[in-house]
């Protein structure tokens, strides 16, 4: 799956919210490597709206078909970057409940998510996640998540020092 080729759209206020921080926002508001392997694609990023795709393939149970934990990184992905634009550079967003419906099975395609707001707090937010399937449009996983927006700290190096 690899590298990312499709270029993320953030608003402008977003842009100048993050400029001068030397925050990368693809690689912020991203899966990380997880998200790299699953060939997650995060398309729009918007507190009011996030979208993103993944392949079916490369992401399914022994059944062949799409696996609901992959809808279920999808929606987590989408939903916390939607918390963490609502959040801002100070916060950082930390999924605390995650419920996912699967609707039907998928063998072969792309899904497409969009998580849109249910509620935007000081202390928490929530998101909607729909994904369907590219070609026809059909829902695929209704997801909801919450997450705690935290104030920020300081970033520490992968061996936990400052």
């Amino acid at each position: 799956m690899g590298e990312q080729t499709t270029t993320t759209h953030f608003p402008p206020e977003i842009l100048e919210q993050y400029a001068g921080l030397g925050i990368d926002l693809p690689a912020l508001f991203s899966a990380g490597h997880l998200g790299e392997r699953m060939g997650i694609r995060i398309l729009e990023a918007a507190p009011d709206k996030v979208v993103g795709t993944m392949p079916v393939e490369g992401n399914t149970q022994p059944y062949g078909l799409l696996h609901g934990g992959a809808s279920a990184v999808l929606a987590e992905t989408l939903g916390s970057v939607g918390a963490m634009l609502h959040g801002g550079p100070s916060k950082v967003a930390v999924g605390v409940d995650l419920n996912a419906t699967h609707h039907r099975g998928l063998r072969s395609g792309t899904v497409t998510g969009t998580a849109t707001p249910v509620h935007r707090g000081r202390s928490s937010a929530t998101y909607e996640i729909t994904i369907t399937d590219d070609a026809t449009g059909k829902r695929v996983c209704t997801a909801r998540l919450t997450c705690m927006l935290r104030p920020a700290t300081p970033t520490t190096s992968t061996n936990g020092t400052a």
